[in-house]
């Protein structure tokens, strides 16, 4: 079952690099199959006016083409909802019938215009060229936001003074349940425990980045908290800058968006043709190469798989990118030892193993005797901070089995590796 389309365009509102107002940059409009999009003319005359993001959409007059094999522009989508909102914008449009949620989609203009203005990046959507209404967040509890969570879980329609505060957070990327909020000084992404939750899933998540910050990796800072007696997670949000009373967006484009790739393509993404960009279109290309070749290990050392394109991205400032902090580093649920990672290490080889890092190695421009270096130290951090970060995160006895040597230090990571690597002692 498919919604009957309700936009035919949607104009793209941007806020530039160290402002607090947004302006029109073009309109996105329906041409056949695709979306396609073209810079205003008032924007174009700005002298601060910036592309969206060059490689795709460079500032210059007329429908601009679209990459080979995209429906939309890819930094465009970046912006849109994932499934979580996505789920949430269904059942609030089809109530009862969003139970059966896998067979019903909407079009790509409504989840961008019905969506949250809040969203990541420095995007919004908007129906006026001059006018700009922002969809705000209505200030209502974390109890009650994980209530309207859970009836979105279960299927149930919401009533309205739920849906229009889960309604903001809709923009957000990822399948868990996640909403938004601001204490006032720091914004935040809540991540939800769920009811299908084997462990506690956003527990494992908090003791991964925390032990990624221990190690040295660049992460969004977390804590937990929790509402009506389950876990949640909060991550600081670094793709907003407090600036006296208002908040400036940065932009951002997602490691998909760099790829030139869509969620179709995804399987192809691949470390080695990421690491190939950075070198030519980032801000400090081998500090920058070292960081993801260091997120990479610590992927794999604790069993994060779930590592795909869009869960990496950098900051675009108009001319140059970089690297964002990392977050959703979340160990994945695994019965057994083998394992593979969402994307292409190097060539075709994605096993979630350390050899498989090392080979790698010169392609981060690291020899590989610093790469055998830096497996090493992280994992005898892991192993020297596993407790105390669990006792942080309150873990009990049996989720630290759950997690031990399946996700975190599973031995297939360390199969075939050189007799240089640091084995951990079980």
């Amino acid at each position: 079952m498919t919604s009957n389309t309700t936009y035919s365009e949607a104009y793209v509102w941007i806020w530039l690099p160290d402002t607090e107002t947004p302006i029109v940059a073009g309109l996105l409009s329906q041409s056949e199959n695709q979306l396609v999009f073209n810079y205003g003319r008032s924007y174009l005359e700005n002298p601060h006016a910036i592309p969206i993001y060059a490689p795709e959409l460079p500032l210059q007059s007329g429908t601009i083409s679209l990459v080979s094999g995209l429906s939309m522009p890819s930094c465009i989508r970046d912006a849109s909802p994932d499934a979580w909102g996505r789920r949430v914008l269904i059942n609030r449009k089809f109530g009862e019938k969003s139970i059966d949620s896998a067979s019903i989609e909407l079009d790509e203009l409504t989840y961008l215009m019905e969506s949250g203005s809040d969203r990541i990046g420095a995007l919004d959507f908007q129906a006026s060229p001059t006018h700009y209404i922002s969809r705000e967040r209505e200030n209502v509890s974390l109890e009650t936001l994980l209530m309207a969570a859970e009836k979105v879980e279960q299927g149930l329609p919401l009533p309205p003074e739920l849906s229009q505060p889960l309604i903001h957070g809709t923009s957000l990327g990822g399948a868990r349940p996640k909403v938004l909020i601001d204490d006032g000084e720091s914004q935040f992404i809540a991540k939800f425990s769920t009811s299908s939750d084997l462990y506690s899933v956003v527990k494992g998540e908090y003791i991964a980045m925390r032990l990624a910050a221990k190690i040295g990796l660049d992460v969004a800072p977390v804590h937990l908290t929790s509402a009506l007696g389950k876990d949640v997670l909060l991550i600081k949000r670094f793709d907003r800058v407090r600036h006296g009373t208002c908040w400036q967006r940065r932009a951002m484009v997602s490691a998909l968006t760099i790829l030139e790739l869509d969620e179709m393509m995804a399987a192809y993404a691949s470390y080695e043709k990421l690491g190939e960009i950075i070198r030519h279109r980032f801000k400090e290309p081998k500090a920058t190469l070292r960081e993801l070749f260091s997120r990479i290990v610590f992927n794999i050392l604790c069993g994060n798989t779930d590592d795909h394109a869009r869960n990496h991205a950098a900051f675009w400032d108009g001319h140059h990118l970089t690297l964002t902090p990392a977050y959703d580093i979340c160990p994945q649920p695994r019965s057994g030892e083998e394992a593979s990672q969402a994307m292409l290490i190097h060539d075709s080889v994605r096993s979630s193993q350390i050899g498989s890092c090392i080979t790698a190695a010169p392609i981060f421009l690291i020899k590989q005797e610093e790469a055998m270096r830096i497996v090493n130290r992280q994992v005898a951090i892991i192993q020297q901070e596993w407790e105390t970060v669990c006792d942080e995160a309150n873990l009990t006895a049996v989720d630290q089995r759950q997690l031990w040597r399946r996700q975190f230090l599973n031995p297939f990571a360390f199969y075939g590796a050189s007799e240089e690597v640091l084995v951990p002692s079980y």
